[in-house]
């Protein structure tokens, strides 16, 4: 595997970077294997987020034991068993659930922007930005139901990723986009070259943010990116000179990826 990792990694945030993620993404930090030689490539073809692998093998291998164990209870000894196996059954159907990849028909009309996550729009606001100046947010609420991962809103090259510690406020709160843990990357979108910004919130449950990309990195419209995991808050930050027309509201349930949230001037 180290004889295959390419890239370099000087100055990384690794109190938010899992052991297991190199082995998991095809890009962490300043490192990633060539899609021809990265063992494990074939992991993007699942339904399931790459993130959450681990996290399902070790669930299923507690829980699916764990609810086979309380039929027989509940078979041997007594019916009241059978209470924990439909609830470790149903916990286990609810991890699936949560670590869900489906696949998303990604817009490709000019001048859009697609919403980089599942879940409900909480905020439709003009805001002062540093690095951006006047901007125009939209904040996506993500419920413990919502897919998790997290896509990019345009195709445009990372040039910065940052990482602040904080709390974990609720993810509704007014509060949690200046004090919650968040990641954020900034882009440069390909042709006109304006800056956008992404920012992976944490909220109550959520204590994990997850980050596959680097600095200099392109990404294309709706590609995955990272995740958060258990209930948050996804950002995106443009500059409100550039848009055109808002076409979600507040309470819109929107999907990372596809749902087109701002139309923007030529």
């Amino acid at each position: 595997m180290r004889a295959l990792r390419l890239g370099s990694c000087p100055d990384c945030n690794h109190n938010i970077i899992d052991s297991r993620d190199l082995k998991i993404y095809s890009n962490v930090c300043g490192f990633y294997f060539d899609p021809d030689s990265d063992p494990f490539a074939g992991r993007n073809k699942i339904w399931f987020a790459r993130p959450g692998i681990m996290e399902l093998l070790c669930f299923t291998l507690i829980l699916v034991p764990t609810t086979i164990a309380f039929i027989f209870m509940a078979l041997l000894i007594h019916p009241a068993f059978g209470v924990g196996a439909v609830a470790g059954f149903l916990l286990w159907l609810f991890v699936i659930s949560f670590f869900r990849n489906p696949p998303r028909e990604i817009p490709v009309a000019p001048n859009i922007l697609v919403s980089p996550a599942d879940g409900v729009i909480t905020h439709l606001e003009e805001v002062e930005e540093a690095g951006i100046g006047k901007a125009f947010r939209v904040s996506i609420f993500l419920s413990v139901f919502n897919v998790h991962v997290n896509r990019v809103p345009l195709a445009g090259t990372v040039t910065h990723v940052r990482y602040y510690p904080g709390a974990f406020l609720d993810a509704r709160s007014s509060d949690c986009a200046k004090r919650n843990e968040q990641l954020w990357i900034d882009l440069i979108e390909k042709e006109k070259g304006f800056p956008v910004r992404v920012k992976q919130i944490a909220g109550a449950i959520a204590r994990r943010i997850v980050c596959q990309v680097g600095v200099g990195k392109f990404l294309r419209r709706g590609e995955l990116y990272g995740m958060i995991k258990f209930g948050s808050r996804t950002d995106v930050l443009i500059p409100a000179n550039l848009v055109e027309k808002v076409l979600v509201k507040v309470g819109t349930a929107v999907y990372g990826g596809s749902t087109i949230i701002l139309q923007l001037k030529d």
